[in-house]
């Protein structure tokens, strides 16, 4: 995999951590503020009532979002060490990735929450492209420490 791709994974990753953070705000009033904002945007603007049922589940979500990202950092880091022989951590990686995106993508539409369905799409694709276009989950991506070796003539 091209350094370009492991940078764009390893910054989609940090993303996701930090959108964990966002939602682990929502734990507490004196840190809710921009977990407002995000279910202002996908609730399309409904009131956001924080009773502490919904404060314990969004912060508990916050702290699962991150962990996410840490282990894909992990995985990452991994995976690039194997080079191509991480084709198998690729491709279940992979399959993680869809079995979220179908059920929470159906969860938010079914619930009305159709808006973090087309935010999930954004996250899946962004994941998605790079894995595709270095083929990695094939084995055809050199490991992070190798080096094209150079034979005298």
């Amino acid at each position: 995999m091209s350094a370009f791709w492991r940078g764009w994974l390893n910054v989609w990753a940090w993303v996701v951590i930090v959108f964990g953070l966002v939602l682990a705000g929502g734990g507490l009033d004196a840190t809710d503020t921009v977990a407002e904002a995000v279910f202002a945007i996908v609730g399309g603007g409904a009131p956001l009532e924080w009773t502490p049922h919904l404060r314990f589940s969004v912060a508990l979500m916050g702290a699962v979002t991150m962990g996410w990202g840490v282990t894909y950092l992990a995985l990452f880091m991994a995976a690039h060490r194997l080079g191509a022989d991480a084709g198998p951590v690729w491709r279940l990686a992979t399959i993680g990735m869809i079995v979220w995106f179908l059920i929470d993508g159906a969860l938010s539409v079914a619930t009305g929450f159709w808006i973090n369905a087309v935010s999930n799409t954004g996250l899946a694709i962004g994941y998605l492209v790079p894995v595709l276009a270095s083929g990695a989950m094939n084995g055809s991506a050199p490991a992070a420490n190798s080096r094209p070796s150079v034979r005298a003539r």
